[in-house]
């Protein structure tokens, strides 16, 4: 039986795993900052000894992207120091970790969907801190752990792009949404699902690393214009440059994950994006 402690359990991702945890014949711990504090490694330590936990999956980050760039402190304690103590406790406890990262590590200048093992550079704090928090990880090298790298994470849970264009798109008779980054959106609940599935069949006795996104390539200005088509809003979608929409933190322009590795070594079908667009938007009741 896995006693499986899920971390940041109100965010997106979390929030989608509990949803999908009544299909499971495992014992979950579904925790957030005010149940437990993973940046207090003597809490986190009295917490997996007591609930007998023997598998983690962290779900919780500081993924504020341009309010790190003020708040690096913050984002680190998050991002790095409590990733390295899930880490030691793992390693110490011979515990399974699924540890979620970002292809924010990486600077957006390839010409091909990025292999896990591409090099890293990342071009903000936000980035830095989720790539220092892989680095400690495999540094300390728990077994049977996994960093798995996902991209535009949206969910009927939480703030994302998703929710905002609907938002936005009952407000107002046009939008401009940035045509030249390019990437591939996450349903979280595909991704949860994905790890669910994974947790039993994980055996390494080094950290690996894995990519997950949707299948499927296109732009932010192609995400909101399916968005607006598949909720009929009547909102027109005008592209525009990255230079003419200026935020505190640079965004990767090409962040396309190469998906290959996750789907050979578990036997993983990966849905296309539109796919998983419509589930959410029937999810949220806006699906026309």
């Amino acid at each position: 039986m896995l006693n499986i402690l899920v971390t940041g359990a109100n965010g997106q991702l979390g929030s989608e795993v509990r949803e999908l945890s009544v299909n499971y014949p495992y014992s979950f711990f579904f925790t957030d900052k005010d149940e437990l504090d993973i940046t207090d490694f003597n809490a986190l330590k009295s917490f997996v000894d007591e609930k007998c936990i023997n598998a983690i999956i962290n779900c919780a980050a500081y993924t504020a992207v341009d309010k790190a760039q003020r708040e690096k402190e913050s984002a680190n304690v998050i991002n790095h120091l409590a990733t390295k103590y899930l880490a030691q406790i793992a390693k110490e406890k011979e515990i399974k970790l699924v540890h979620i990262s970002t292809d924010y590590v990486f600077d957006g200048k390839n010409y091909r969907p990025y292999l896990e093992s591409d090099s890293v550079n990342p071009q903000s704090v936000y980035g830095q801190t989720k790539l220092d928090g892989e680095k400690v990880m495999m540094d300390i090298n728990p077994k049977n752990s996994l960093i798995i790298r996902t991209s535009w994470v949206y969910s009927s849970y939480g703030t994302n792009f998703v929710k905002t264009m609907i938002r936005l798109g009952k407000e107002k008779e046009s939008l401009g949404v940035i045509y030249d980054q390019v990437g591939t959106p996450t349903y979280a609940q595909d991704l949860a699902r994905a790890i669910l599935e994974i947790l039993p069949q994980i055996n390494n006795e080094e950290v690996q690393i894995y990519n997950y996104s949707n299948e499927g390539v296109l732009s932010w200005y192609d995400f909101a214009k399916e968005i607006m088509k598949m909720a009929k809003l009547l909102c027109k979608i005008n592209p525009i440059e990255t230079k003419e929409y200026p935020t505190p933190a640079s965004r990767p322009h090409y962040s396309l994950l190469n998906k290959s590795k996750i789907k050979k070594a578990f036997n993983l079908e990966i849905p296309y994006w539109k796919e998983s667009l419509r589930v959410c938007l029937e999810k949220m009741g806006e699906k026309r």
